[in-house]
């Protein structure tokens, strides 16, 4: 039974989505401030994270931060219609997805449904392929599902995993964000390809690529991003 941590503070919301997850098999816990979701992502180990960014106290900002620094559980973000600073600012803190409110559960159902097949699949490596390929100092593991870089093992979040193994699935290849949004993301031609740029940012900064020059995953102006294979 997959476990969703719920992080609101509008009882009515709160008590909603509880129930609505419920229904459709999975186990819930419920927090109603930041501080409780912490102490509740410690003692409950969930398998995927509903948070609110509008919470009184410490922000779902800050408990996005605090969840990043050290766990890579899939977050969904819930946040207010229209407030596209909150999304973008989100995204590049460490959530993996987003809703906004009011929460559809048949909506939400599917976004947590599909972090969760990214927590157990990827781009499966062709049978008489290598599973293990080197980059220059990038070591991806395709089986293990692991990556190192320059010897130190790189922790991804499942959506920035996929990320990098799409675009290293086919070097020199130019992927379009609508491309990259349904092969990692799922989602359909009415997705936000935000989450594509957010999620590149990310990986990034954990390869330690330079901003303007990176050296493996490369923005082609107008078009998209490549996985350059440098030797």
């Amino acid at each position: 039974m997959p476990r969703v941590l719920l992080v609101e503070d509008d009882p009515g919301v709160r008590e909603g989505a509880r129930l609505a997850l419920r229904r459709q098999g999975h186990d819930v816990a419920a927090a109603a401030t930041g501080e409780e979701g912490l102490d509740r992502l410690r003692a409950f180990r969930p398998d995927v994270v509903v948070l609110d960014l509008m919470l009184p106290g410490m922000t779902g900002l800050e408990v996005c931060r605090r969840i990043r620094a050290d766990s890579q559980v899939p977050i969904i973000m819930v946040t207010a219609m229209g407030d596209d600073m909150d999304i973008v600012v989100g995204l590049e803190t460490g959530a993996d997805d987003y809703v906004v409110k009011p929460v559809q559960a048949r909506v939400l159902e599917a976004r947590i449904r599909a972090v969760l097949r990214r927590l157990d699949t990827g781009p499966a490596p062709d049978g008489g392929g290598p599973t293990i390929e080197t980059y220059g100092e990038l070591r991806i593991d395709r089986a293990g599902l692991s990556v190192t870089c320059a010897g130190a093992e790189v922790p991804l979040a499942p959506s920035e995993l996929r990320l990098l193994l799409s675009l290293s699935a086919s070097p020199g290849r130019v992927f379009s964000r609508q491309q990259l949004l349904e092969a990692v993301w799922e989602h359909g031609y009415h997705g936000d390809v935000r989450l594509v740029d957010a999620c590149v940012k990310r990986l990034r900064t954990k390869l330690g690529e330079p901003p303007r020059q990176p050296r493996y995953v490369q923005t082609v102006r107008g078009f998209g991003y490549r996985f350059n294979s440098p030797r």
